[in-house]
């Protein structure tokens, strides 16, 4: 193992694995190293359907020594610090790392202290997240005998926004088939004012919430947890409102706050960019890293790049808009060895969420930068002509399809 490189890639998620696959593919002869301490890659979009029981845990989860490719050097540790003026890097253990080319792509990290009471209860007890421990929700949903189920997010950017639907939704059937339907309050607690943003999915989106009776709580912004009190307490935006207001639902007031008392609650943590980037000249005043929109090129910095989750982008975070993200950077990396300039090829914002109404279920929102519904024509392969209705089409594709995909072509370097 050397010490300059002429890629430097920092995370092994998705995006980073992808960049290298991709990058490796297209130049065998150059150097590149992958700056990622863990071991383990986990397919992370299946967490949800680990969470309703219908996926295994394991199946998530890959060696990531087996998806670098061969010839790329994997540095097991942290990177700490960045001297982009002298193109370097500096890991926790204090080695030092020169590049001709920078891929930043750490992902984020769930920020627990941004809700007091978090840390101490999340995974245990009745309180659960997918985003975390998908086995721990499955035993809360599995356990539950009835009474206020709160489902919520928080008032920060999250990876896959639809991720705490999702889990609400399958519980909901679950619930159906245990037989406690009709003894159970669903409510979805959230600070935004919509279900979903694209109205042909927040109107089937809507008939899901009205089937299985949930109350929607608008405006609500997750401020703390009393667990030991089974209260979830919020404070309240200016277009505060309710749909399907369930009156059994308890809802405490004090000191201007309000708390939803609840006997499960799943939530998706508040998440922010990690420290080392907050802290980093990439940085955006937000913390995330600092990209042209459409190149994902460093606004500061010609020889940087930036992607994934941590890329303050205004669209989703999504594994979806990475797998668009990911041939814009190759291309322009590749384009900038030769030629010292980026190619026209331009990232339009699009993202996608595969969101699953129930067990067999799916509508899937696909979109860019303008917030326009943006489908794949290859769903028509799938004999899906309208991806905003729920079908079982989209579930066999979620279920099934999206992990092989995943595996066997995204995660080798294939543009899929």
């Amino acid at each position: 193992m050397k010490n300059n490189y002429d890629v430097v890639i920092i995370g092994g998620g998705t995006a980073g694995i992808m960049t290298v696959s991709q990058l490796k593919k297209k130049n065998p002869g150059i150097s590149i190293a992958l700056i990622e301490p863990s071991d383990t890659h986990y397919y992370q979009p299946a967490w949800t359907l680990v969470g309703a029981n219908t996926f295994s845990f394991e199946d998530t989860a890959r060696p990531m020594k087996s998806l670098i490719p061969k010839g790329v050097d994997w540095i097991r540790d942290y990177a700490e610090t960045f001297e982009p003026e002298s193109n370097r890097v500096k890991t926790r253990n204090g080695d030092v790392y020169s590049y001709d080319y920078l891929v930043v792509a750490p992902g984020l990290k769930m920020d627990y202290s941004l809700v007091p009471g978090l840390e101490e209860s999340i995974d245990k007890a009745v309180v659960c997240s997918n985003y975390t421990d998908p086995r721990h929700t499955w035993e809360v949903i599995k356990n539950f005998k009835g009474g206020t189920a709160l489902f919520t997010q928080p008032d920060t950017p999250i990876k896959c926004g639809g991720a705490p639907q999702k889990i609400m939704y399958l519980a909901a059937d679950a619930f159906r088939r245990k037989g406690i339907a009709d003894k159970t309050n669903i409510v979805f607690a959230t600070p935004g004012t919509v279900i979903f943003g694209l109205k042909n999915i927040a109107e089937t989106l809507t008939k899901v919430v009205d089937r299985n009776n949930i109350m929607l709580n608008f405006g609500y912004k997750l401020v703390e947890i009393d667990a030991e009190k089974q209260i979830a307490w919020y404070e309240m935006k200016a277009h505060e409102s309710y749909y399907n207001k369930n009156e059994n639902v308890e809802i405490t007031e004090a000191n201007n706050r309000k708390g939803i008392h609840f006997d499960m609650l799943h939530l998706a943590p508040p998440q922010a960019a990690p420290d080392f980037i907050k802290n980093s000249p990439f940085a955006l005043e937000s913390g995330w890293m600092d990209v042209d929109k459409h190149s994902m090129q460093s606004n500061k910095y010609k020889n940087v790049f930036g992607l994934g989750d941590v890329a303050g982008l205004p669209t989703a975070k999504t594994g979806a808009a990475i797998r668009k993200q990911v041939p814009v950077v190759v291309a322009n990396i590749d384009k900038m060895m030769k030629e010292n300039v980026i190619t026209d090829k331009k990232y339009t914002g699009y993202s996608s969420c595969p969101l699953v109404t129930g067990y067999g279920k799916m509508t899937l929102a696909e979109f860019d930068y303008d917030n326009n519904f943006t489908p794949d024509p290859k769903l028509k392969q799938m004999l899906v002509f309208d991806s905003s209705k729920e079908s079982w089409r989209l579930w066999i594709l979620k279920k099934y399809i999206l992990p092989y995909l995943y595996w066997n072509k995204m995660m080798k370097g294939q543009d899929v």
